[in-house]
């Protein structure tokens, strides 16, 4: 290289041309020829065009958008508000943001869960539209098209909406420690407060649930999985069989109860760790375990990310741990309503000779000796201890078995055939459950309705109307029409007859096991007895009548 100087030299001015060159060419990008053909996006944060500048949009996403010049096209902001003092040629747009215009737009003005405010000179020339907001408009405003609210008001001050879109929703959590989504916390504190009130009124299906909660988590889990992945196979068949489209808006209200009754489970099992474990399950320590349960989650639930995650998976366990705790207490009534095969047969007693009972000599479980014919044998008792369901069926009893099953009606006359009648007895029937009483609630809806419906042309007064129905149905008959066809019948817990008094009780008692999201009657599933409310209010229970025993 004979002069490296000036090859230097000629290496720095190459660069200073390229620089001037990207210089040039970033602001042309900026001011292309025609200043309008500019779009102005920005996600994350604001867009300004500011007043003597043009472009042909102006959009911001996660902020706002201001417009001080001129925009051919249209101004938006989603999750943002949009502020328009310049002009529009197409609309100003606001998703979850307020709209502020003072300036001119060509056609429409539009806010989603947001409000709209026209400012002394704005113009519009077409149609002003606010969804769940309000609509503020200057006395010098012009709007050519009208004004249109659709369900204007319903949230009241949408802003408090906004900040906690802007301070929770956008860092995945439910609450946020500040004073901007102070709303929040009142509706999360009167949440626990309807909780705490559950677990009070419910503490023993809270408990039942809990200890299905902790003894099958995993059970529980798999549950919702499998309910979420049937749900839409089940609606699709309710629907298909245009009879169970009846039957979808109570499924979908026991589902919301379940969840909210899961939610209860789920806190207060997250409670109870904190409490000694080996204390009495009363009333009380269920309400003090959703308290700490609800205060412990309501603090997670401020953490980023953690809260909505939190959130999510205990509405799952919770929700699985009614289902299958249901599951489970269905398995039960159908174990104890099994008949026993076999049972004691008669002879060969209860207690084997030599292995207790009551020894020769003793007397029997009737207070006779073990002398032949007093109903006891030598070896021991012979048909006192025999099996329940032996001696519930006293058709073929034996000598021994008639001793603790009462004396013996007295033989019929020569030639005459013996008349058997059967008892029902209100502490040995199987009490009816959740499935069975809505599909008799069912029969009994639909008569109802199509009788409405043939009266008043428009089934009004079907609700008032069914209780009438049932009320003197349940007084003349212990049953309706939907209780003949499941074998179902209403008695009394005491074995009282059922009066008007109590069938009127029952009656009313059914709005307000319907007037909370029908819990009441989904308390039918949980109940040790099967009682919904309103039995519990009026004394009554559900029972299923073998097969046989006349209803009518």
């Amino acid at each position: 290289m004979k002069n490296p100087s000036r090859w230097l030299l000629s290496c720095a001015l190459l660069a200073c041309l390229c620089g001037c060159l990207q210089q040039v060419h970033a602001q042309d990008s900026d001011n292309p020829t025609d200043p309008s053909d500019r779009q102005i996006v920005s996600i994350g944060h604001n867009s300004y065009l500011p007043a003597g500048e043009s472009a042909e949009s102006v959009v911001s996403v996660l902020g706002n958008s201001k417009v001080d010049g001129d925009v051919s096209d249209s101004a938006v902001a989603v999750l943002g508000n949009v502020t328009l003092n310049g002009s529009a040629g197409d609309s100003a747009v606001a998703v979850l943001g307020d709209v502020y215009v003072n300036g001119k737009v060509n056609h429409d003005v539009v806010s989603v869960l947001g409000n709209v405010k026209l400012g002394p000179q704005a113009v519009v020339g077409g149609e002003v539209t606010n969804v769940l907001g309000n609509v503020e408009r200057s006395s010098t405003a012009v709007v050519s098209g009208g004004t249109t609210n659709v369900m204007s008001g319903i949230f009241g001050n949408i802003d408090g909406l906004h900040d906690w879109i802007q301070d929770c929703l956008l860092y995945g959590r439910p609450l946020a420690p500040n004073l901007e989504v102070s709303w929040a916390w009142w509706v999360a504190l009167a949440t626990l407060g309807v909780y705490i009130l559950i677990a009070a009124v419910f503490q023993d299906g809270v408990r039942r649930c809990l200890h299905t909660l902790e003894t099958h988590p995993g059970p529980s889990l798999l549950t919702t999985i499998i309910a979420v992945l049937l749900l839409p196979i089940v609606l699709l068949a309710l629907v298909i069989t245009v009879v169970g489209i009846a039957i979808i808006p109570l499924l979908w209200i026991a589902l919301i109860c379940a969840g909210i009754f899961g939610r209860v489970v789920a806190i207060a099992w997250i409670g109870g760790r904190c409490l000694r474990p080996n204390t009495p399950a009363t009333a009380s320590r269920t309400m003090l375990e959703v308290l700490i349960g609800g205060i412990i989650v309501l603090l997670l639930y401020m953490v980023p990310v953690l809260g909505f995650f939190l959130y999510t998976l205990l509405g799952w366990f919770g929700f699985g741990a009614v289902l299958y705790t249901l599951l489970l207490a269905t398995r039960g009534a159908q174990a104890a309503a099994r008949p026993v095969s076999g049972g004691t047969p008669p002879g060969q007693g209860g207690t084997p000779p030599g292995q207790g009972g009551t020894p020769p000599g003793q007397g029997g479980a009737s207070g006779t000796s073990g002398i032949p014919g007093s109903g006891t044998s030598p070896g021991g008792t012979a048909g006192a201890t025999a099996s329940p369901a032996w001696t519930a069926g006293a058709a073929d009893t034996s000598a021994a078995g008639a001793s603790t099953a009462g004396p013996l009606p007295p033989p019929a006359p020569p030639g005459v055939q013996p008349i058997h009648t059967t008892v029902l007895d209100v502490a040995t029937l199987p009490r009816a459950g959740f499935w069975i009483r809505m599909l008799a609630l069912l029969i009994d809806l639909i008569l109802v309705g199509v009788a409405t419906s043939w009266v008043h042309h428009g089934g009004h007064g079907t609700l008032l109307l069914l209780a009438t129905y049932g009320a003197i149905m349940w007084k003349l008959k212990g049953t309706t029409v939907g209780g003949i066809v499941c074998d179902l019948k209403v008695v009394r817990i005491g074995g009282a007859p059922l009066d008007w008094g109590t069938a009127i009780v029952r009656a009313l008692g059914c709005f307000l096991s319907l007037v909370i999201a029908g819990l009441g009657f989904i308390w039918i599933a949980v109940d040790h007895e099967h009682q919904a409310w309103h039995d519990k209010i009026a004394g009554t229970v559900v029972v299923r009548v073998p097969k046989g025993v006349g209803l009518v």
